[in-house]
């Protein structure tokens, strides 16, 4: 296998526009590693069509989490940002893999087995073999780093086994991608129990109205083990304070005030909000001009399927001669 370029991938679904989690989770590391990498990061809307049946909607959100991408930090002139549909060789590609990827090596996924509860009343066969496409979008621009989170760990690693098996039958063609993790790789929601997720609805909305973001950041669960202001806080245990350590530089100073309780829940919450207001305000207003000039994030997203036409064609030449479709 001849020595490729240190590429860095990530897909990320058509969700609108993202949350906090969404930022400390994945995009802050999509933008530091746009730095060092030759990177790449899709909007992955075939994967949406497995929940998204909405076609006006699946539309609408690809351009907002494009113009949200953009907006927190992604630069069109360091990286490649692309529409996951622009380049239909991934479909391609998926296919092939399918078929020397074993049932059971998809059915053990934990995302299956969630998607299952989540969606009961449509669990469709996309599902199912989503992380065969989702290897697919790796190993097309023969990726070897992956900005992911720790929910997505396992499905990095079936799609190094897939180039595994795929290489062990043919020969040396794909690296087997190593994933990549932010320092907050698991960031949870309001709720303080379970992930961020808008199916959840314990999310920040970074980029919403600042009334929107006070609103869901004072909705927040505290620390349930402090019924008083005036008994000692435990910032470990209260997400609240969590946060504060993602986003707050002297966390340390707010976590000691929460122990001898001269701060009480509802300041901290206050304080969160008043930062996330004003740390995202420059985004928020980005975001807010790009989704008023359509045209101009369509241009960005064509230019970027663009430039992934050679070394899709070329990947997908070899795959094809050396399975024998060519």
């Amino acid at each position: 296998m001849s020595k490729q370029p240190i590429r860095a991938y990530s897909g990320i679904q058509p969700s609108g526009a993202p949350h906090l989690g969404n930022d400390l989770g994945a995009i802050r590391n999509y933008v530091a590693l746009q730095e060092n990498y030759e990177s790449i990061y899709c909007i992955v809307d075939y994967h949406a069509l497995t929940s998204v049946h909405d076609g006006e909607k699946l539309r609408r959100q690809t351009r907002e989490m494009a113009a949200a991408l953009i907006a927190l930090g992604l630069d069109p002139n360091k990286c490649t940002l692309f529409v996951q549909s622009h380049r239909p060789e991934v479909q391609e590609l998926a296919w092939i893999l399918m078929t020397v990827t074993p049932v059971s090596w998809v059915e053990r996924t934990p995302t299956y087995k969630e998607k299952k509860l989540q969606q009961a009343d449509d669990i469709n066969h996309g599902l199912l073999t989503y992380p065969i496409l989702q290897a697919a979008d790796i190993l097309l621009p023969k990726a070897s780093v992956v900005p992911v989170g720790k929910d997505q760990a396992a499905h990095l690693e079936l799609s190094r086994e897939i180039a595994r098996s795929f290489n062990n039958k043919f020969g040396d063609t794909f690296p087997e991608p190593e994933a990549v993790f932010t320092t907050s790789p698991v960031v949870l929601g309001t709720d303080g129990e379970k992930k961020m997720s808008k199916s959840l609805g314990n999310t920040i909305d970074i980029l919403g109205d600042p009334a929107v973001i006070t609103k869901q950041v004072m909705g927040s669960v505290t620390d349930t083990k402090r019924p008083l202001k005036s008994d000692p806080g435990h910032p470990e245990a209260c997400n609240v304070c969590q946060l504060h350590k993602l986003v707050s530089a002297n966390y340390e100073e707010l976590w000691q005030n929460e122990r001898a309780a001269l701060t009480g829940c509802a300041d901290m919450k206050r304080l969160l909000a008043e930062r996330l207001i004003a740390h995202y305000a420059p985004a928020r207003e980005r975001y807010n001009e790009l989704l008023a000039l359509p045209h101009e994030i369509d241009n960005i997203l064509g230019d970027g399927a663009a430039r992934l036409l050679p070394i899709v064609t070329e990947t997908m030449r070899e795959v094809k001669e050396k399975v024998g479709l060519a």
